[in-house]
């Protein structure tokens, strides 16, 4: 199985890190799947695999570069560089994405070429087709990498911003309550923090990986895709005091959500109908907003739900850059768990 050996300073300073341009390189595998795993990302894929095969239609050479650095169990690494936790008290609005993103992307344009050739013969495990055998392929990757943020991600990043930092919030409730073993046990499918520093992040059969005093991240995405990734060589220009990894994993919650559970009868006819819905959708930390778009009810009447929610303090709230995210406390969770008996 594939390990991370992992010091006790190494997990000290571990954290969550949101990253758009990881958002967008998952969002890309969407789209070269052109497979959706919820009805909201159907409806977003339907709008934008047209213009997204139109795009590499016409630049055939990307169009590979991408099937081969993204369309295969191991990704070309300079595709998947980890990010750079952005400076403390950073803003979290929609012109910080955009600056957050063109940080991250240069450092993709900036990769060595023969670098970029590498890890797509990687990639690959063998010889790079002779249509990639040229210089401008980090500059190529960069381009399509920066139109689909553009077109498909950008739109809707605010929306999207509120569910990851849903999910980290939630996964820092989980830590403090459990530890580690409980942030990061269903973060990937058979990610398992096995004790004594041992973090399993895969069932291959992968030589065990020794991260001692590295940084290491987990960065969520709203898609249902993940990846690992790590920095050993230095990116050219840049320089740094230690190397970075990355597990990137897909959030506990969904863009828009359909054909939820409907709360219990019994439950609705002790709190109203309407206000049992609330608690059940509050399985995952949620803005006002999301929980207007969820539930269809006007801003007032779901203000004044969870005001009824937490007064009865089965939903606590939190504050995540300029949102404010309600979830169920453990007084909501037995609530509802009394239902299925």
């Amino acid at each position: 199985m594939g390990l991370w050996l992992v010091d006790t300073d190494t997990l000290a300073g571990s954290r969550f890190v949101v990253s758009p341009l990881a958002e967008t390189v998952a969002c890309v595998k969407v789209l070269q799947s052109a497979a959706a795993a919820h009805p909201g990302e159907r409806d977003w894929l339907a709008a934008q695999l047209p213009s997204y095969r139109e795009r590499l239609a016409g630049d055939p050479v990307t169009a590979l570069l991408i099937r081969i650095g993204l369309g295969r169990p191991w990704n070309a690494d300079f595709l998947t560089l980890p990010p750079q936790p952005p400076p403390a008290g950073s803003p979290a609005g929609n012109r910080d994405g955009e600056r957050t993103f063109a940080r991250e992307v240069a450092r993709i344009r900036d990769t060595a070429p023969e670098a970029a050739r590498a890890d797509l013969a990687r990639s690959m495990d063998g010889a790079l087709p002779a249509q990639l055998d040229r210089a401008d392929l980090p500059e190529r990757a960069a381009d399509l990498l920066t139109w689909v943020w553009t077109h498909a991600v950008l739109p809707s990043w605010p929306q999207r911003r509120r569910v990851i930092e849903a999910d980290v919030i939630a996964r820092t409730a989980q830590l403090s309550r459990g530890g580690w073993a409980a942030a990061l046990n269903d973060l990937r499918p058979n990610t398992r923090w096995l004790g004594d520093g041992r973090l399993r992040i895969n069932a291959h059969d992968y030589p065990d990986r020794e991260l001692p005093g590295v940084q290491l991240m987990f960065v969520p995405v709203t898609p249902k895709k993940g990846w690992v990734s790590w920095e050993t060589p230095p990116v050219a220009g840049e320089q740094r005091a230690e190397h970075r990894y990355a597990m990137v994993y897909p959030c506990a919650g969904a863009l828009a959500e359909a054909g939820r559970t409907a709360a219990p009868e019994a439950l609705g006819r002790l709190l109203g109908t309407a206000r049992a819905g609330v608690l059940v959708l509050l399985d995952s930390p949620k803005s006002t907003t999301q929980l207007v778009a969820l539930t269809g009810q006007p801003l007032g009447s779901v203000g004044r739900h969870l005001k009824v929610l937490l007064d009865a303090r089965l939903v606590q709230r939190r504050r995540a850059g300029r949102s404010v995210l309600y979830f169920r406390t453990a007084a909501g969770e037995t609530l509802l768990r009394a239902q299925e008996t």
